[in-house]
């Protein structure tokens, strides 16, 4: 038989039923696919333990005789439950197995045998469900089998309710059985150098380990190959972009007189990312640069000079925004910075799904005219009815908002047009390299003079639930001085649904919690507690303020993202104005509000929320001359994560700082998920937190391959390891970002 590679087909290797229901629970194709669906962690058979010593809770490995074995009927659903009691010959432990009759055939009383599994508890009686066992046919044999296996790790995989971890064991075993060579995705001088092993000899150890340290020692190599694939695939990315032919866009007197008419000093940090900008679009081949900045450091302000200097050269710039209210937004604020004598010639204009049709039809014509030298849009620039000129650049404001194909969407609508990405999430260096590996990253770190400051605290509400009724008088005092305030909430309505699922708007937060703790752990998947349901939605506070006496004359007023584009605009903009005392709303609100007179922020259940999604809230407020209040309210209890993600944010105002904690406390599954959909966030073992220092290696081992091979013609083995790591999709994703 043909030796099996890392490219078979699950199907030639395992067979066409086993390998569709690999591929429908973990979208396993190849034997790549399998091999890379690494152990989540490793039980320990352990010394042989009397049954009535088991531990609760435990994976064990017990020598027993099969006692008693009996069927009945469930109770609540229909099956049956295959019984058997084992013993020791002192104490007696029950397995159970659902719908599994067929094991009695084996499991006669009289046999003995090795049985592993975790010891749950049923009605004050000890039981293993599902366990792993094996059969000898006399006591001296299982005692021995038992000894030599007791201290042998036991892999245990992801599963899912229809694939087990002992089926995924199992075909891992078959797999590694008709597995020929396998290429070595690194240099030989560097594993060398590195005192990694061998590939095949890693994946050999991370599934069949014959000791711990065997593990440790092919996880460390297998960590190095996933970091040293993805940076050698972002490193081609980054060269076959600047392959590109593109317009060089030259600053002129439309820049000149913006800056000239500018009423204050750019900072020193926009000072020097703008210099970075303007050098990249005076190149010959498209920028794709990353700009990451504070909530309010002025990278609107950055991202319209490079608009300036591509309608200097009668080119068109395009920015596309999530959400219709920041879209707004934008073209108000780039209107007023503008100011009488540029607008008018740079006409910026307005493209969303909501405009009527013959205000869509007047924006697409000045856009595809060329009149609308700046645009400013949702996903409504991406519709192939919209058409440019000339597309020069294209700016992505918040980009982790936006899919891959709707980047490219975008950018294939102009010939080779420079990118710029705007982000207000700070990136951790190593995420940064991990996600954003084949841009050029510039920071923003001074903020503009004039910022009054924000105080952020804490309203812990288990231990002081009295404090509840302090936050709405504050907001009442705040108002009383001529402010105004947004209150913040979940979900538009609490009691409509329960759980995550009450979160519903076209904003929500972000997935914060590490999963709660299993309740219990089959052969089949954990069973996990219900999430804790959410207790205030805007509807549910606007109700309640409607009944307060102290808000009787305030104007309070709701915003959220089901409401209709136009009212959702109406309420901002009456809220900018002044007529609006109190915005109640969801995270439609999150990024580009910009109301100088707004001092305060509640947060509802603030512990609901991320650390980076809670900063740029708060960045809503203290935008002016005018202190900001933060309020962060939360039942969390202390110690729990959850309190102290809200307690870091109430720590610092540096985001940059809140960055690293984030990425500390929510593990960078959630972080780069939330940056970046695609090749770059589904790290297998590889750990931005933890492996900072082996990804930097990783990096600079990679441009010397790649500035002394760029092709990797001389790397046979890291180039098939770039092309199967990254899929053609992936490759595709790389190239539109």
């Amino acid at each position: 038989m043909t030796p099996l590679t890392l490219d078979s087909r699950l199907s030639a290797a395992v067979g066409e039923k086993t390998a569709k229901a690999l591929d429908r629970a973990f979208g396993m194709k190849t034997v790549a696919d399998l091999l890379q669906h690494y152990p989540r962690r490793y039980a320990r058979r352990g010394e042989l333990t009397p049954i009535m010593a088991l531990p609760v809770g435990e994976a064990v490995t017990i020598v027993a005789e099969v006692r008693r074995v009996r069927e009945r009927r469930m109770r609540q659903r229909s099956g049956l439950i295959l019984e058997v009691v084992i013993s020791d010959g002192i104490g007696e432990i029950t397995l159970t197995f659902f719908n599994q009759a067929w094991r009695a055939k084996d499991l006669v009383p009289g046999r003995r045998g090795i049985f592993a599994g975790k010891v749950g508890q049923y009605r004050d009686t000890l039981q293993l469900a599902h366990p792993d066992y094996q059969l000898f046919d006399d006591a001296a044999t299982a005692i021995q089998t038992a000894q030599a296996n007791a201290n042998l790790p036991i892999p245990i995989y992801p599963a899912t309710a229809s694939v087990s971890s002992w089926k995924v064991a199992t075909v891992v075993e078959l797999v590694l059985d008709g597995l020929g060579d396998v290429s070595e995705p690194l240099p030989p001088d560097f594993r060398e150098r590195m005192h990694l092993l061998d590939a095949r000899t890693a994946i050999e150890h991370i599934h069949r380990p014959r000791s711990f340290e065997e593990i440790d020692a092919a996880r460390q190599t297998l960590r190095m190959h996933e970091a040293f694939i993805l940076q050698s695939a972002l490193l081609q990315q980054r060269a076959f972009v600047r392959s590109w032919g593109a317009t060089p866009r030259e600053p002129g007197a439309l820049r000149d007189a913006f800056d000239s008419a500018l009423p204050f000093e750019l900072t020193p940090d926009q000072v020097d990312v703008g210099a970075e900008i303007e050098g990249d679009l005076r190149r010959a081949h498209p920028m794709n640069r990353l700009v990451q900045g504070e909530v309010g450091s002025g990278k609107t302000l950055v991202a319209l000079r490079a608009m300036l200097q591509v309608a200097d050269s009668g080119g068109q710039a395009a920015l596309i925004a999530p959400t219709e209210v920041l879209a707004g937004q934008h073209l108000r604020s780039i209107t007023r910075m503008l100011g009488p004598t540029l607008a008018p010639e740079l006409m910026p204009t307005l493209l969303t799904g909501q405009m009527s049709a013959p205000e869509r039809r007047k924006a697409a014509l000045r856009v595809a005219s060329g009149q609308a030298r700046i645009v400013v849009g949702t996903h409504a620039l991406l519709s192939a009815s919209t058409t440019f000129a000339d597309l020069g650049l294209v700016v992505v404001d918040e980009q982790h908002r936006f899919g891959v194909a709707q980047r490219e969407a975008l950018r294939a609508k102009g010939q080779a047009p420079h990118t710029l990405v705007l982000t207000a999430t700070p990136i951790p260096r190593t995420v940064a390299m991990t996600v954003f590996g084949d841009l050029d990253v510039s920071t923003i770190r001074t903020m503009p003079e004039g910022r009054a400051g924000i105080s952020t605290h804490v309203a812990p509400l288990a231990e002081h639930p009295s404090w509840f009724a302090r936050v709405w008088d504050r907001i009442v005092e705040e108002v009383a001085a001529g402010r105004q305030a947004f209150v913040v909430c979940a979900a538009i309505d609490a009691d409509a649904l329960s759980g995550a699922d009450a979160v519903t708007d076209e904003d929500a937060p972000e997935a914060t919690d590490d999963p709660p703790d299993t309740v219990g752990d089959t052969a089949n998947g954990a069973e996990v507690t219900p999430p804790v349901r959410t207790r205030w939605g805007v509807a549910q506070v606007i109700d309640l303020l409607s009944r307060h006496p102290s808000y009787a004359t305030l104007r309070v007023e709701p915003l959220h993202g089901k409401m209709p584009a136009d009212e959702k605009d109406a309420v901002m903009q009456a809220f900018a104005r002044g007529d609006i005392d109190v915005l109640v709303a969801t995270t439609v609100i999150e990024v580009g509000v910009d109301v100088p007179n707004a001092s305060t922020m509640v947060i509802l259940e603030a512990d609901r929320f991320g650390v980076s999604q809670l900063h740029q809230l708060r960045g809503r407020v203290g935008r002016g001359g005018v202190p900001g209040l933060c309020l962060l309210v939360t039942e969390a209890r202390v110690g729990s994560s959850s309190r102290s993600r809200v307690e870091a944010v109430a720590s610092t105002l540096d985001g940059f700082h809140l960055a690293e904690v984030d990425l500390e406390l929510r593990g960078e599954g959630d972080v780069l998920g939330d940056l970046q959909s695609g090749a770059r966030s589904s790290l297998r073992l590889l750990r931005v937190v933890t492996d900072a220092e082996l990804i930097l290696v990783a990096r600079h081992a990679a441009e010397k391959v790649l500035t002394d091979d760029p092709a990797l013609v001389r790397h046979p083995g890291l180039a098939e390891a770039v092309e199967r790591r990254m899929s053609a999709e992936e490759r595709a994703a790389l190239g539109r970002s």
